[in-house]
């Protein structure tokens, strides 16, 4: 299996997920993190799942799955508790073209969810291609404590910084050499010293 990796645009795409246990519940939190438009359908839900149908942020129908649920779908994720709906979830999506996701069932599985370090637009994703989830959180742990959260200011400084010099007429070589100098572990270091001091005076 040789996966593809990406990171995917999902605001305002149809997404649907079938199953609003607690399971369910964490797969509509991500989308919803990321603008997704959120259906869900299960006959059953947790009290978080219909607090957010109450205030409009998902569309649930309390009902069970059918197969044109799938209907201008961009992907789906199924978490419930049967491997026969399951199977028929995955066999109906890829008929129509639609990504599919099975909780804990990586044979069918058109896509994973990888382990996740972020800090603000910086997004580090780990996959085992579904042979070790628990080796991906052990590593997501290890990269947490390396990538701390100076970088999501770090980043939103390089963005800055990025915009200004590409409103300047310089050449592009010198462009990229000082893009590559400002993302240096020197410029960072640097970075995170005026930090630690403006915090310093701050708290003075």
């Amino acid at each position: 299996m040789n996966l593809f990796p990406m990171f995917l645009k999902l605001e305002e795409r149809r997404c649907l997920v079938v199953g609003a246990g607690a399971i369910g519940e964490e797969k509509i939190r991500g989308l919803l993190h990321r603008g997704a438009d959120v259906q869900v359908v299960a006959p059953k839900a947790t009290h978080r799942v219909r607090a957010w149908a109450r205030a409009g942020m998902i569309h649930w129908q309390a009902r069970r799955f059918r197969p044109a649920d799938l209907r201008r779908m961009f992907l789906v994720v199924a978490a419930t508790s049967s491997h026969a709906l399951h199977e028929k979830i995955f066999g109906e999506a890829k008929r129509r073209a639609v990504l599919c996701n099975i909780a804990d069932d990586p044979a069918h599985c058109d896509f994973y969810y990888g382990a996740v370090v972020q800090r603000g637009s910086l997004q580090i994703a780990i996959s085992t291609g579904g042979h070790s989830p628990a080796l991906a959180q052990r590593l997501r742990k290890q990269l947490e404590s390396q990538f701390g959260p100076e970088y999501k200011d770090w980043l939103e400084a390089l963005k800055e910084a990025r915009g200004k010099l590409f409103a300047r007429a310089i050449p592009a070589d010198r462009r990229k050499r000082l893009l590559h100098r400002l993302a240096s572990p020197r410029a960072f270091k640097e970075f995170v010293r005026q930090r630690k001091g403006k915090i310093s005076s701050a708290r003075h």
